[in-house]
């Protein structure tokens, strides 16, 4: 099937299975054309050219298209352009190699998974592309317009891990990224937030930056320590209690093993082997620890 039918006429068709290509010949169809600068309609034909552009696979076999179009003259004399050529929108953008369908697939791949994994997902799909193409088309996509978060979640990332880091601004209700920041300073933060007014509550790390970002970008706003960090601060702090104890808690460790625990007055403790737990109380315990561990 034609990019579209209303604007190509087929004129040949030629199948390479050697290579595993379909090469399709196609003449663009209308019998005048605008000019693209003063949009005067042209009907006088000054020559015609050739482009090859790729379309989408079809099955394993990858398809080429040889699209003859035609170079105008524009009847405006005051026009500063003499001769252009007949633009097809609907099939190819100005000088692309590719058909317009088949951008819009690799910008899809490159949205989902990015240069890399996509280009591996392409060649799977027989999409010969490169990771630099799958990055560009991304580039050229328009910056979606979205509405101020209520709820926003403040946090720094790493283009560089130790070196360059940024600030990404997150919808937690949409649970989308709505903004990337050049650097995590406070000012840039409070620029950000005086710019998009209506942000009631803030959650961000323990940052003084952050923090002093959200005061004076939000100072309604209701700042809230996010629970990744608040987790990461509790097992820091256990950590260091562990490390401090760690003599109590190889006591502790032996008196389990029914092994003779040595006191500072040189003496030794032989601890006395607890009662046996019931069945159903074990399984009660180990539901106990479970739940603990997973909260």
């Amino acid at each position: 099937m034609l990019p579209d039918a209303t604007l190509l006429r087929l004129e040949a068709c030629h199948i390479d299975t050697t290579t595993a290509q379909i090469t399709v010949s196609v003449r663009s169809t209308p019998a005048t054309a605008p000019c693209p600068v003063c949009t005067t309609p042209a009907q006088r034909i000054h020559s015609h050219y050739e482009r090859t552009l790729a379309d989408l696979p079809w099955a394993h076999y990858r398809v080429r298209l040889q699209l003859r179009v035609r170079k105008w003259f524009c009847p405006n004399p005051r026009c500063v352009r003499r001769i252009f050529t007949k633009r097809l929108p609907t099939v190819a953008a100005p000088w692309a190699r590719c058909t317009l369908r088949l951008a819009q697939r690799l910008v899809a791949l490159g949205v989902a998974l990015g240069g890399t994994a996509g280009v591996r997902l392409g060649h799977d799909w027989d999409l010969a592309v490169s990771r630099n193409t799958l990055l560009r088309g991304l580039r050229r996509l328009p910056l979606p317009v979205l509405p101020t978060p209520r709820v926003l979640g403040v946090d720094d990332w790493a283009l560089r891990k130790r070196h360059t880091y940024g600030t990404i601004l997150v919808d937690l209700e949409r649970r989308q990224p709505v903004a990337l920041l050049p650097d995590r300073t406070a000012e840039t933060v409070a620029q950000w937030l005086r710019a998009h007014p209506g942000v009631t509550v803030i959650t961000r790390d323990r940052s003084s930056a952050y923090a002093e970002g959200a005061r004076h970008g939000a100072p309604s706003a209701t700042q809230v320590a996010d629970r990744l960090h608040l987790l990461q601060n509790v097992a820091e702090a256990l950590a260091e209690v562990f490390t401090t104890h760690h003599k109590a808690r190889a006591a502790v460790n032996a008196a389990r093993r029914q092994q003779p625990v040595p006191l500072p007055d040189g003496m030794m403790a032989v601890p006395v082997p607890p009662p046996a737990t019931p069945p159903l109380a074990q399984q009660q315990a180990a539901q106990r620890a479970a739940h603990r561990q997973a909260t």
